[in-house]
């Protein structure tokens, strides 16, 4: 009014009811595939551009005595790899984090126990949403 006395309240919305059920969506879809990396019947392991463990399933667990926690952000290769074979696994870990895969590459993982595992692997690039 001319006094400038509050006369009321003007509010201005958006519907964001489809953003948020694509949200659930894809936390849905997420909490899937985490599930399925973490139960799967295979060992699954990554690592970041670094080196370091970002990747632990618990057939991996199972098979190297090594928990989840106990791996991540370790080095993989110099913590987990035999030392005779290390130069060629992080050869291998280094043409994955360029773009260029290995098929059926055997490694040894030394186990918790210091026993080694024979480990035959498939070495892919990981990329992230970008595609980077």
């Amino acid at each position: 009014d001319p006094q400038n006395n509050v006369v009321g309240v003007v509010g201005v919305a958006q519907d964001v009811t489809e953003a948020k059920e694509h949200d659930r969506a894809v936390a849905a879809i997420a909490r899937e595939l985490r599930k399925l990396i973490d139960t799967a019947n295979a060992p699954i392991f990554g690592i970041d551009v670094n080196g370091n463990v970002n990747e632990w399933n618990l057939k991996v667990a199972e098979i190297t005595g090594f928990s989840k926690e106990e791996a991540f952000k370790k080095p993989l290769v110099s913590t987990f790899i035999v030392p005779s074979l290390r130069q060629s696994v992080q050869e291998v870990m280094d043409n994955a984090l360029k773009g260029f895969g290995t098929s059926n590459y055997e490694l040894e993982f030394r186990t918790k126990s210091n026993e080694v595992r024979y480990l035959l692997v498939n070495a892919t690039t990981r990329r992230d949403a970008d595609n980077n």
